[in-house]
C-alpha cells in the first residue's frame, strides 16, 4: 500500500478532545460508519455528491464482510473506511480484519443433491461490487480484507 493511500481508523467521538478507536460490533455499526465517511468525505463544495445506488453498494460491501469476519472469522478485529478520490475514480475503501487466516470462499448454490444452499452469497457479492478486492494474512494473526467499493 502506498503511502498517500493510507487508511484511517474510524473514530468515535467522546466528549470534546477524546477520540477512541471502535471497531464495529454488528454490521449496523458497519453501515453506519460508512455512510457517515461518505457524507463528510463526498460533501466538502469540490466534489461530485455521491450516486444513492453507489452508497447503498458501498452499505452492502460493508455489511456482507463485517457479517462474514462474525460468522466464518472469530469476530472483527479492526474495521476502517476512507474515501479514496484517485481522480475521477472516488471510491470507499474499506478494511475488516479479523481472527481467521481462512480465505473467504464463494460456495456454490446448491449441493451434490441439487437443493438450494442457505447462504454462501456474501462473498460474490463483494467481489462483483469492489474494483478492487485485497486479502491479506496480519503479522499478529488473522487476516484483514480490503476493497474500494466505486462511489461513481
Amino acid at each position: 500500500m502506498r503511502d498517500r493511500d493510507t487508511t484511517q481508523p474510524v473514530v468515535e467521538q467522546r466528549g470534546a478532545d477524546t477520540c477512541r478507536r471502535c471497531p464495529p460490533c454488528r454490521p449496523a455499526d458497519a453501515r453506519r460508519a460508512v455512510e457517515r465517511a461518505v457524507t463528510e468525505g463526498r460533501g466538502a463544495p469540490d466534489r461530485a455528491p455521491c450516486d444513492p445506488g453507489a452508497l447503498s453498494d458501498a452499505v452492502l460491501v460493508a455489511s456482507e464482510l463485517t457479517t462474514n469476519a462474525i460468522l466464518h472469522g472469530g469476530g472483527i478485529t479492526d474495521f476502517r473506511v476512507d474515501v479514496v478520490d484517485p481522480g475521477a475514480r472516488p471510491g470507499v475503501r474499506l478494511s475488516v480484519c479479523d481472527r481467521s487466516h481462512d480465505l473467504p470462499v464463494a460456495v456454490p448454490a446448491t449441493d451434490d443433491r441439487g437443493r438450494r444452499r442457505l447462504g454462501g452469497r456474501g462473498w460474490p457479492i463483494v467481489c462483483r461490487l469492489a474494483r478492487e478486492v485485497r486479502v491479506a494474512d496480519l503479522p499478529s494473526g488473522g487476516k484483514c480484507i480490503t476493497v474500494v467499493v466505486p462511489l461513481s
